[in-house]
C-alpha cells in the first residue's frame, strides 16, 4: 500500500517506557514540514502528468508555460517538447527520499528509545544489587550485634545466678550460726542454778 501524506500526519509512535527519546514536538514539526513538501511534490507530479497527457493527446498549447515566457523566436524554432518523464522521475525520487528520511528518523527514534530503555534497566538492576548488598551487610552487622548482646546477657545471667547461690549460702550460714548462738545461750541459761540468779 502506497504511503500518503495523511499516513505521515496520522502516524502514531509508541512512547518509550521511562523517557522519550526525541523531543516529540520537534519530531512533529519536522514531519509537518515533510508533509507540506510531500504534498507539493504530489501536486506537481499530478500537474506534470496532466500536461504530459495533454501533450500526448495534442490538446495542449504548442509550448509549455515556461517556454511561453521566453522570446517568441525561440519558441518557434524550438522543437516539440520531449515527454516530461524526468520531472515525474525527479518528483518520485524526492518522494522516495522523504520516505527514506522519515523511516531513518523513525529507526533512530526507536533505536534511541531502546538504548535508553536498556540503560535505565541496567541502572535499575545496578541500584537493586547495591541496595541488596547494603541490606545484606546491615543484616550481618545487626546479627553480629545481637549475638554479642545475647552473649553478654547470658554471661550476666550466669553471674547473677552465681551471686544468688553464694548469697543464699552465706545467708544460710549466717542464720544457722545465729540459731546455734541462741541454742547455746538458751542451754547455758537453763543450766544455771536458782541460787545463782538470786532466788
Amino acid at each position: 500500500m502506497a504511503l500518503t501524506p495523511d499516513d505521515v500526519v496520522t502516524k502514531q509512535f509508541q512512547h518509550v517506557r521511562f523517557k522519550d527519546g526525541f523531543d516529540p514536538d520537534e519530531v512533529d514539526d519536522f514531519l509537518d514540514e515533510i508533509v507540506i513538501e510531500w504534498r507539493k511534490a504530489l501536486e506537481e507530479n499530478v500537474e506534470l502528468k496532466a500536461k504530459l497527457a495533454a501533450y500526448e493527446s495534442g490538446d495542449a498549447p504548442a509550448a509549455p508555460a515556461a517556454a511561453a515566457e521566453a522570446p517568441a523566436a525561440v519558441v518557434e524554432e524550438a522543437p516539440a517538447p520531449a515527454p516530461a518523464e524526468p520531472a515525474p522521475s525527479g518528483s518520485a525520487t524526492a518522494t522516495a527520499g522523504i520516505i527514506e528520511l522519515a523511516q531513518r528518523l523513525h529507526d533512530e527514534h526507536v533505536a534511541e528509545g531502546e538504548a535508553k530503555r536498556a540503560q535505565l534497566i541496567a541502572e535499575a538492576e545496578g541500584e537493586v544489587n547495591r541496595i541488596r548488598t547494603e541490606a545484606e551487610a546491615k543484616q550481618r552487622e545487626e546479627s553480629a550485634r545481637l549475638e554479642r548482646e545475647r552473649n553478654a546477657l547470658e554471661a550476666r545471667i550466669t553471674e547473677l545466678r552465681n551471686f544468688e547461690r553464694d548469697y543464699r549460702s552465706q545467708l544460710r550460714g549466717y542464720i544457722e550460726g545465729q540459731l546455734r548462738d541462741l541454742d547455746e545461750k538458751s542451754a547455758s541459761t537453763d543450766s544455771t542454778p536458782v541460787s545463782a540468779i538470786g532466788l
